[in-house]
């Protein structure tokens, strides 16, 4: 049974596609524990397309219990340094813009000379 509030807390909860995509099982897994009474869940539509919630919790004991804990926390590894890389890929491209504008920005002050500082300014 589920907490109270926990329905409505932020990150509690993720649907099917996000749980094939963190823990990598199948729409077809978690409609198993859904019919064992495993999980609990919520039905959702955007855009006129069904799909189904179900408590992060819940899912990983699941997943825990049928899988076994070393999958469930080598899956958790592989999702964090996907984030990880995905944030350092990033941020490297931000830091090149802001190369290029620092380039762009320090161009004109290259050319006054030591006499000149204060016309450049």
């Amino acid at each position: 049974m589920a907490e109270y509030g926990e329905w409505n807390r932020k990150g509690a909860t993720l649907s099917e596609v996000t749980a094939q995509k963190e823990y990598g099982v199948s729409r077809d897994f978690i409609v198993q524990g859904i019919r064992a009474g495993k999980l609990e869940y919520r039905e959702g539509s955007i855009w006129g397309n069904p799909y189904l919630r179900v408590l992060r919790s819940q899912l990983e004991r699941y997943i825990a219990k049928q899988l076994g804990s070393s999958h469930l926390a080598s899956t958790k590894t592989q999702t964090e340094l996907r984030k990880v890389n995905k944030e350092i890929a990033d941020l490297k491209k931000q830091l090149t813009a802001l190369q290029v504008r620092k380039a762009e920005l320090s161009k004109p002050l290259d050319n006054c000379g030591p006499n000149q500082v204060k016309k450049c300014r």
